[in-house]
């Protein structure tokens, strides 16, 4: 947990048919699912990874999946959801994380994230439209548990996550569409 520069970390599922995007695929097929999730990863890999500002890795699950990614990998280990997100944000006293999902992520969202971290907020987020949260990044005065309670997938995943980190200062980025359904895939679709 040292370093000047500060730890992104891309947190992903490996890109196997059938098991990536299971809402998206649902309405669109697990085979464009699965196109879109190696697309997204790829191009967050190398738009993201390049950045000398901040070292990344990629979180992965399962914990010995192959990547076609030249990234350091971590394994994401066992657990809900929130307890593999705080894992891989303590690895570091200042890190961001972020999703595979959610094309509109730029190098700036990121050094944004590190600026706030670097000031006086203690834990960043970037809200999501859907109620959720598309990035996430813990300082040094992180909070105990961030992600106890959290209702994931739903409109409440940030509120309970900020209500987590009560007493503690909270910064926002700029909201961003994830990827989860049909219609979010059509939207990103027509703003390209």
């Amino acid at each position: 947990m040292s370093g000047r520069r500060g730890l992104l970390v891309l947190f992903a599922r490996a890109p196997r048919l059938g098991t990536v995007k299971r809402r998206l695929a649902r309405e669109v097929g697990d085979l464009a699912a699965l196109r879109f999730h190696r697309a997204m990863l790829a191009s967050l890999a190398r738009r993201l990874g390049r950045d000398r500002r901040w070292r990344t890795v990629l979180a992965v699950t399962p914990d010995r999946a192959r990547f076609p990614t030249p990234l350091p990998r971590v394994a994401q280990g066992r657990g809900d959801l929130g307890e593999r997100m705080a894992r891989a944000l303590a690895r570091h006293r200042r890190a961001v994380l972020v999703g595979s999902d959610i094309p509109g992520i730029r190098a700036a969202d990121i050094a944004a994230a590190f600026r706030a971290l670097d000031g006086r907020a203690d834990a960043v987020f970037g809200p999501a439209e859907d109620g959720g949260y598309w990035l996430v990044g813990l300082g040094p005065r992180r909070p105990a548990e961030p992600f106890r309670g959290v209702r994931w997938s739903g409109p409440h995943a940030l509120a309970d996550t900020a209500a987590n980190c009560r007493g503690r200062r909270v910064a926002l980025v700029r909201r961003l569409r994830d990827v989860d359904d049909a219609a979010d895939l059509a939207a990103w679709r027509a703003r390209r």
